[in-house]
């Protein structure tokens, strides 16, 4: 019974930590796309007329943000995989 007990909190224990670590892997998954789109904005705004420009440049700047966001989310969740 206690092998039974403490296989069970073994399982429970490393599949929260799974979980966390799905969490990081998946925000920095989401702040990499972000930092491309972010990349993709600021080229075409260099690319193209003002009007167009000062468009591209704004989403540019909230891509930046966004992927700021994600790799705080991902660092965080990193951190509670450890503990």
């Amino acid at each position: 019974m206690k092998k039974l007990i403490s296989t069970l909190a073994v399982l429970f224990i490393s599949s929260a930590a799974f979980a966390q670590v799905g969490t990081a892997a998946k925000e920095s998954g989401k702040a990499t796309v972000e930092k491309a789109k972010q990349g993709t904005e600021a080229v075409k705004g260099a690319a193209t007329g003002e009007p167009d420009s000062t468009v591209h440049k704004s989403k540019s700047k909230v891509h930046k943000a966004k992927a700021k966001s994600h790799a705080r989310k991902a660092k965080a969740a990193a951190k509670e995989a450890v503990k």
